[in-house]
């Protein structure tokens, strides 16, 4: 499985080693307590209804790129420090990444899986 970004400007995958957080104990985890991620990977976080999702760093030793994402597209896109970092928006799914991965992803760009 692989997280792709559609713009104007073309296709870009995004990760290549792909892991979805679906139970509630998976995404209450997260990448809490690793101590790395490889640069292709993306940690997907599958949701049944857009709401307010938050996103903290408490226990994450090491910066993310997260986005915010409603019906595949990008509502937010922010970029959260080790340890201290917390952002909230509204969306039905979550996608972090290794700090820089998500540089040409904007807002209003379509990310997603693909098989």
């Amino acid at each position: 499985m692989r997280l792709i970004r559609e713009s104007e400007g073309g296709r870009e995958t995004l990760a290549t080693e792909v892991e979805t957080a679906d139970s509630f104990l998976s995404r209450a985890r997260g990448l809490m307590f690793r101590r790395s991620i490889p640069d292709d990977y993306a940690l997907v976080f599958e949701f049944d209804g857009v709401a307010s999702r938050d996103v903290h760093m408490v226990f994450v030793p090491f910066p993310l790129d997260v986005l915010w994402l409603r019906d595949g597209e990008v509502q937010k896109k922010e970029r959260l420090s080790a340890w201290t970092g917390l952002a909230k928006a509204e969306a039905d799914r979550l996608v972090e990444l290794p700090a820089g991965a998500a540089d040409g992803v904007s807002v209003g760009d379509e990310v997603r899986l693909v098989g």
